[in-house]
């Protein structure tokens, strides 16, 4: 199976970053938590096309360097962009007992969101839809990151929001891997392919 280069994504998805220091076998364990069948490891440019084309798949990494000097392990997929389908990152980061962070923007809609959970306790959420300017979730406060990216410290009813995806990127970057950044590097392992039922 070719492992060697990664694949990278981020524009018009969504991904989970799952702090994985010390637990090379979390791949595994993020396609349970997400109650998804595991189908097994796949070559990254076969995972990412699956994940990026197909409703039910979520492809997830073998654990990566990244930001804050912590390992990371990314979950991507449609179906994680999936209205009917709500990710809780919440609930995965008391399941997975680490920290959990979820990322989401398509520039046709505008949509962009970020949330981090760690321990089971909601730390940050933003969303935001540009095709109205409405700011649909906003939990805690912005971090050095965010204010870099042009959210207020507070948000009034005075305040003006405006957000694009490559903002999303660099706050994913800050907090764990921008996923852009990957193509081209050396793989340290395939992907593993989530299902749902």
């Amino acid at each position: 199976m070719d492992t060697d280069v990664m694949v990278g994504f981020g524009g018009k998805q969504a991904w989970l970053a799952v702090r994985a220091d010390g637990r090379d076998d979390l791949a595994a364990g993020v396609i349970a938590a997400l109650g998804l069948r595991d189908l097994g490891e796949v070559p990254w440019r076969d995972g990412i096309d699956l994940a990026h084309l197909t409703d039910d798949r979520v492809a997830v990494t073998p654990p990566l360097p990244g930001a804050r000097d912590h390992v990371w392990v990314l979950a991507t997929g449609r179906r994680l962009l999936q209205p009917g389908v709500p990710v809780d990152v919440v609930g995965l980061s008391a399941t997975l007992g680490t920290e959990v962070q979820f990322f989401a923007t398509h520039r046709v809609t505008e949509l962009h969101r970020w949330q981090r959970a760690a321990e089971g306790e909601l730390i940050r959420a933003f969303g935001y839809v540009g095709q109205t300017g409405e700011v649909t979730s906003w939990h805690g406060e912005p971090d050095p990151a965010e204010r870099d990216a042009g959210l207020p410290g507070v948000l009034d009813d005075e305040t003006t929001v405006l957000v694009g995806e490559k903002d999303v990127l660099a706050v994913a970057n800050a907090w764990s891997i921008d996923p852009t950044t990957l193509t081209g590097r050396r793989a340290p392992g395939p992907l593993r392919i989530g299902a749902a039922d």
